[in-house]
């Protein structure tokens, strides 16, 4: 039985509903208030968020696994659970933090003035956030089918490019045929249990606690692995996500990048646990999808000529890395995957926000345009090395450690050849991206950069995004250990849940 610790015990407010709640309020505050109030009000409302989250990170309690500050209550018939434990107590601060910095960002933008855009930026963050602290499998798709509402807004009114009613159509063709497979998932997972006289739930504590009487457990493994793969998104249900960062916008993208993350979170959360015995008997298929992944999307991102592109393929290899971890069935390698999911996204987020604010300078992001920026844009140069480098898993950056336990984890699970094959999955990550800052920053320049205005003082708040996501990735860089100790109570709980590898690694290690 898992341990379960409500929030009343350690919290003076239902603290997740709160930061669930905060963003969505004030994003009503937005579409309502006078204009020159806008900006100032969604700016306050994410900064109460960010206090939220290091509060939710100051009582979580790392050392006792199970669920902390659950919350569970009946609204229309339907249950309202929430809670968080070592999966995704880091993911919501993360949200939090990428979501001010978006709103930082829109500051130096052209859409500053757009009340629409800023509202939808609040929107899904409190979207991710709830789909994040949901302990409800239909609660959780509910928020997964929400979160088109604000990617379809800000995509088609703020987005660059001509193509993006056509881009939304490919999008909502892949999303929409995921958001179908993983309901039929779930609705097997709750009828199925009630078919063997337990009442009908879709509580994920229930059904963890009664997964032996789940019925039809390879079609839901099936089912739910289709809709998750399309949102981490996982060779070859990939089409989407290039099409997207091309035409979407930056500042919405920076915390996009956290929703992609929800793919492997949905993994971690409703499948390891729930369909263990599926998982292990389709892990080789998984594992070989992760390996092709790996090297298309790093070939394809040595390919592009578009930035955006470029930073789009690259997120399809990695994420070939962390399904590989993810189904290696053992602690090292969980909770590297955890850890890397989280450098990658904010390190991913770093890259985008350094290209958004070349393109406010130039109006491009094709590489034969660019060049010789370096000296101009000393700090946004700055944001893209040290994102960059975190993303190759430099020493001194958090994907280091992680990726260490991943590869570990991998070798013991799948052998060397895997392994090897991760590390030059990373060999060819650190060449197209050093290639790319070489073409941005160091090249010589090939046309003219318009001398961006001053106008709205961009300069303080392009050099305060660049300081915290370089300060947060070098700090956590130095000293993961308090990182990892949020992860390693929930990794090793997960782990007793295999039929075949229940416990077996972790006790080679003791």
């Amino acid at each position: 039985m898992t341990n379960l610790v409500s929030w009343s015990a350690v919290s003076l407010f239902p603290l997740l509903t709160a930061l669930t709640v905060v963003p969505l309020l004030t994003m009503a505050a937005v579409l309502w208030v006078r204009a020159e109030y806008m900006l100032r009000t969604a700016v306050w409302g994410a900064t109460v968020n960010v206090v939220l989250s290091l509060y939710l990170l100051r009582i979580f309690d790392a050392e006792t696994p199970g669920i902390h500050l659950a919350e569970h209550f009946y609204l229309f018939g339907m249950g309202y659970r929430v809670g968080v434990d070592g999966t995704n107590v880091l993911f919501i601060p993360l949200t939090a933090v990428l979501g001010l910095l978006a709103l930082i960002y829109t500051l130096i933008t052209r859409h500053r003035n757009d009340r629409l855009f800023v509202a939808c930026l609040l929107a899904y963050q409190g979207i991710l956030i709830g789909a994040f602290a949901a302990l409800n499998a239909m609660q959780f798709w509910f928020w997964c089918l929400l979160e088109l509402v604000p990617v379809v807004l800000l995509t088609l009114s703020a987005g660059t490019g001509r193509q993006r009613s056509q881009v939304i159509n490919v999008v909502l063709q892949y999303w929409g045929s995921a958001l179908i497979m993983s309901l039929v998932g779930f609705l097997l997972l709750g009828y199925g249990l009630s078919e063997n006289g337990a009442p009908l739930t879709f509580d994920w504590l229930t059904l963890k606690q009664h997964k032996l009487a789940i019925p039809n457990e390879a079609l839901i493994f099936i089912l739910l692995f289709f809709g998750f793969a399309v949102r981490m998104p996982l060779f070859p249900f990939h089409a989407w996500l290039p099409l997207l960062a091309e035409h979407g916008t930056v500042a919405s993208a920076a915390t996009f990048l956290i929703g992609l993350k929800l793919g492997i979170y949905a993994l971690i959360r409703f499948i390891l646990p729930l369909v263990p015995g599926a998982a292990e008997q389709w892990a080789p298929f998984v594992v070989s999808l992760g390996l092709i992944g790996i090297f298309y999307g790093a070939l394809l991102a040595l390919m592009q000529i578009n930035m955006r592109r470029l930073l789009a393929f690259a997120v399809i290899s990695h994420t070939g890395m962390l399904v590989i971890g993810v189904f290696s069935f053992n602690d090292f390698a969980l909770e590297g995957s955890i850890l890397l999911s989280l450098a990658y996204g904010l390190a991913t987020a770093g890259m985008f926000f350094s290209i958004g604010l070349i393109y406010e300078r130039t109006r491009t992001s094709f590489f034969p345009r660019l060049g010789g920026l370096f000296e101009a844009n000393s700090s946004i140069a700055l944001l893209f090395l040290i994102s960059a480098l975190s993303t190759m898993v430099m020493p001194g950056t958090p994907g280091f450690d992680a990726a260490h336990l991943l590869i570990e984890g991998a070798i013991e699970e799948h052998g060397w050849f895997v392994a090897i094959a991760i590390l030059l999955g990373n060999v060819l990550a650190a060449g197209f991206l050093l290639w790319a800052f070489q073409r941005v920053f160091i090249a010589h320049p090939k046309r003219f950069i318009q001398p961006y205005s001053s106008r709205h003082h961009p300069v303080l708040k392009e050099r305060l995004i660049t300081l915290i996501i370089c300060g947060l990735l070098i700090g956590t860089g130095f000293y993961t250990t308090p990182w990892l100790k949020f992860i390693d109570q929930e990794a090793s709980e997960i782990g007793q849940h295999y039929p075949r590898h229940r416990g077996q690694h972790r006790n080679d290690h003791e």
